[in-house]
């Protein structure tokens, strides 16, 4: 607790609407609430945020690194298949000729 000021209110429920989001539609929205969550965690373990949201904010913060994560799989994914695509494409044309 801070020196008898109030708790600043929780962000849990915009954390883990931001961590759905990103999860379904818009991977943006996970990096921001993997950063919130991160932020908002640190302030209620250090006793300025009221915890009582904590278990939305350690969700949202999950479902934000799980979309980033998803993301990046998914753009390794494409370049591998475009990289195999070009090269069959080469295979293909040097086997005409």
């Amino acid at each position: 607790m801070t020196n008898g000021s109030a708790l600043r209110p929780h962000r849990g429920t915009l954390v883990l609407v931001l961590g759905i989001l990103g999860l379904v539609c818009c991977m943006p929205c996970g990096i921001v609430a993997w950063v919130l969550g991160n932020t908002d965690m640190k302030d209620m373990a250090a006793g300025t945020m009221d915890p009582s949201g904590l278990g939305m904010t350690k969700a949202g913060k999950i479902l934000g690194i799980i979309s980033v994560v998803l993301f990046v799989i998914g753009v390794i994914a494409w370049v591998a298949m475009a990289a195999l695509g070009i090269a069959a494409g080469a295979a293909g044309a040097a086997s005409q000729h």
